[in-house]
């Protein structure tokens, strides 16, 4: 009876994006345990050019996880935040702020990934216009997260020692194919996008309030946390580490298009009104 009153505490849109995520990730498992099938291909987000993009999957890849502790950390922080914001502005404007913020996220993904495609097939054009030892070097160093490191320092014994054999040149590019179809395959799942834009919200209507974080052994004002944590992610994704799997411009598009929204509203439209 306790749990099932804290339970209706939760403000409506937040208890049901809650049930929604969690019953979406135990969907994905008995989908894979007894159908064998993996749902996240299918309603993640993938690259706009790749074969198994779908527009739906903009919505749906809000509400798909990694794994538990991807769902954990989402939910934790939507519980925490998103009531409290959705108790200031009401049920209807929580919700259209929380997928202006997903749309959002999914929007600066998609930019950044197309510019990080363009950037990596320009690399591969170079190897093929002139098919050599170093040029092949310069390709999967820049892109060492995309290949197989061990067959890479193979294939490089090899050449060096033969650094004119043309048919290895044509060999590789079967490889370097599959890894370009593999980058664009990767879908793109997490409601990071949205949660991140409510941690901006959270942070913009109550800068001062002290947070008490589990890794900070002192309690942090929320627009310092805000501002900390928006920093480590613009660092993190200009550092851009190929094979990082963390979307980090996916968070910075929920946080951007949160202050745009917030500023669009203004501050005499904040709260709700009686």
């Amino acid at each position: 009876m306790r749990n099932n009153k804290i339970f209706a505490n939760i403000p409506s849109v937040v208890k049901y994006l809650l049930l929604i995520n969690g019953g979406m990730l135990l969907i994905t498992y008995l989908s894979n345990a007894t159908l064998q099938i993996e749902l996240t291909q299918y309603l993640g987000l993938h690259y706009f050019e790749s074969e198994r993009f779908q527009p739906y999957q903009i919505v749906t890849h809000m509400f798909m996880h990694a794994n538990f502790f991807h769902l954990l950390f989402n939910m934790y922080a939507l519980f925490l935040f998103g009531k409290i914001l959705e108790t200031v502005w009401g049920s209807k404007k929580f919700l259209i702020y929380y997928l202006v913020t997903g749309f959002g996220a999914a929007a600066l993904h998609t930019a950044y990934n197309w510019y990080e495609m363009s950037t990596f097939l320009g690399y591969i054009n170079e190897f093929l216009d002139s098919p050599t030892a170093d040029s092949f070097a310069l390709l999967t160093e820049k892109y060492s997260g995309y290949f197989n490191q061990a067959a890479v320092a193979d294939l490089m014994n090899q050449w060096s020692m033969d650094p004119n054999n043309k048919d290895i040149a044509k060999s590789v590019i079967p490889g370097i194919q599959s890894v370009v179809q593999q980058q664009m395959n990767i879908p793109t799942v997490g409601a990071s996008g949205a949660v991140f834009g409510i941690l901006l919200a959270f942070g913009m209507l109550f800068p001062n309030q002290p947070l008490q974080l589990l890794f900070i052994p002192i309690p942090i004002k929320a627009k310092y946390f805000v501002m900390g944590y928006g920093a480590i992610e613009l660092f993190s994704g200009i550092a851009n580490n190929p094979g990082d799997n963390v979307a980090h411009f996916a968070h910075l598009g929920g946080m951007l298009f949160g202050f745009i929204l917030i500023k669009m509203w203004g501050k005499n439209n904040m709260y709700k009104k009686n």
